[in-house]
């Protein structure tokens, strides 16, 4: 009994379509698995004071350069906010759309727990926390944590702030 050639084509066809999205699914979920084993690898790069002394190095005792500094952040657009309103960081902010957010972001393309930012030493950093849509730091698009310098403007989604101290 012969099968008709185009329903063998269709069959093939089908099989094809449902290989190429197991394959999909499989490097994604790798991609996912290995970003998870990874973290964002910043903690390995900044080496405690104890370490350092345990090395026989010694830790910095330089003046604190953040002593009388205000982390803050100041809204250039946002539709819950009024533009130039200040909103200040302390030691750092979850932003996002979650009630459970320092920072509240009204902007569809935010999610629920989007970027942080966070003190590390003397210095202020942000993080994009795996967001859908990514978090922009002066118009290029975080992909590991980056220190923030005065007047940097934070992107997420239409909402955007810039950073003061």
């Amino acid at each position: 009994m012969a099968d008709d050639p185009v329903a063998i084509a269709l069959k093939f066809g089908f099989l094809a379509v449902l290989y190429l999205f197991l394959l999909w699914v499989a490097r994604s979920s790798l991609r996912d698995l290995r970003r998870e084993a990874s973290g964002s690898g910043f903690d390995d790069m900044v080496e405690s004071p104890t370490e350092a002394v345990q090395r026989g190095g010694r830790p910095s005792k330089g003046p604190d350069l953040r002593a009388g500094v205000e982390p803050r952040l100041e809204v250039v657009a946002a539709m819950n906010q009024e533009p130039g309103d200040h909103l200040v960081l302390g030691d750092g902010a979850m932003l996002g759309r979650s009630d459970n957010a320092d920072v509240r972001v009204e902007d569809p393309f935010a999610s629920s727990a989007h970027a942080r930012i966070f003190a590390r030493g003397q210095f202020m950093f942000i993080e994009d926390m795996g967001s859908t849509n990514g978090t922009y730091l002066n118009g290029r698009q975080l992909r590991r944590p980056e220190q923030l310098k005065t007047a940097d403007t934070i992107r997420i989604g239409d909402t955007e702030y810039r950073y003061q101290e």
